[in-house]
């Protein structure tokens, strides 16, 4: 037991099984960290076992045929191979279910499934050759706060849009290890603001009535009480329920009996949902992801990632 234990330990070290459960219930989500994320364990599996290729450069064809191959043998549905390209060091797989392309990375040997590449120098495209580092050089896009709380300066120079979900396990990465480094350092200091959107994701079953919760404590205690909220969610992912909300919102000081009258009416059902949306035609297909000044990062990155990032529109503002 202590062995097979170990063994998992040092394969992957996120719950996987929470993902294989959604995916049988809502088979080939959109998001691709989760797609990817679910695969992972299994591809080097596959890949570990084609003994041709162990060790050797394999083919861009090669690479894409077998991970097409893989993913519809589990019958959870069809998936086709849109493209597959070297890029650097990897292989670029693009795959396409249910009208979604898909980007995953998989190694020149075909033994490692890369999620997001993270570029370790100045140069975003560094890692690959090309624009699919975390601060790729993309174009900035415009992104309307609209009503969404915000936390800061509402005259920072830089504003940071996160879209985000209260019970992917992500989220909660970048919110204890990347977001109170942000909040200290540029947050508190008048340098930037964090506008937050709602992304519930469709298969964590908690996010949306989490996301009404925050917005029904907005109500009455404003910016400040939201974010207050926000930290009780994420600081207590593994015991989102409703009579949590309920209980975490007298905690923070608001009218009970208003709170639940406000959560249990879905008052803020369709704001979310409509977030949702919004974050869709801006391109987001996963969690957390955060346009800075318009230009988008995806993935719970480390904070240096956005440390560059923030330097980088200081210094030249």
């Amino acid at each position: 037991m202590a062995e097979s234990a170990k063994e998992k330990k040092d394969v992957i070290e996120i719950p996987v099984g929470r993902y294989i459960k959604a995916i049988r219930s809502n088979p080939w989500i959109i998001s691709s960290v989760v797609l990817a994320v679910i695969v992972i364990v299994l591809v080097i599996a596959l890949f570990s076992e084609e003994k041709s290729v162990t060790g050797n450069v394999i083919s861009e064809n090669t690479a894409g045929e077998s991970l097409i191959s893989f993913i519809n043998s589990q019958g959870q549905g069809s998936a086709t191979l849109v493209s597959a390209v070297q890029e650097g060091s990897l292989y670029k797989v693009v795959v396409d279910y249910q009208g979604q392309e898909i980007p995953v990375f998989v190694s020149l040997d075909g033994k490692y499934l890369i999620t997001d590449p993270i570029p370790l120098s100045a140069d975003a495209g560094a890692l690959t050759g090309s624009d699919s580092g975390a601060t790729a050089q993309r174009e900035p896009v415009e992104v309307d706060i609209g009503n969404s709380p915000i936390k800061g300066s509402k005259d920072a120079p830089v504003t940071i849009v996160e879209f985000s979900d209260y019970e992917c396990p992500f989220c909660g990465r970048f919110y204890t290890q990347s977001f109170k480094q942000i909040d200290e350092k540029y947050i508190k200091t008048g340098k930037v603001k964090l506008v937050f959107k709602d992304f519930p994701l469709s298969f964590h079953p908690n996010a949306q009535k989490a996301a009404e919760a925050a917005r029904c404590v907005r109500d009455q205690k404003s910016d400040a009480g939201y974010f207050k909220m926000h930290d009780k969610l994420f600081e207590n992912q593994e015991q989102l329920s409703i009579e949590n909300y309920k209980k975490w919102a007298r905690e923070i000081g608001v009218n009970g009996a208003a709170f639940d009258t406000c959560l249990d009416s879905g008052k803020h059902e369709k704001a979310v949902q409509d977030e949702l949306a919004y974050g869709q035609q801006l391109g987001v297909s996963g969690t957390p992801a955060f346009f800075i000044n318009g230009l988008l990062i995806e993935g719970a990155q480390p904070y240096t990632v956005f440390e560059q990032a923030i330097e980088n529109i200081l210094q030249s503002s």
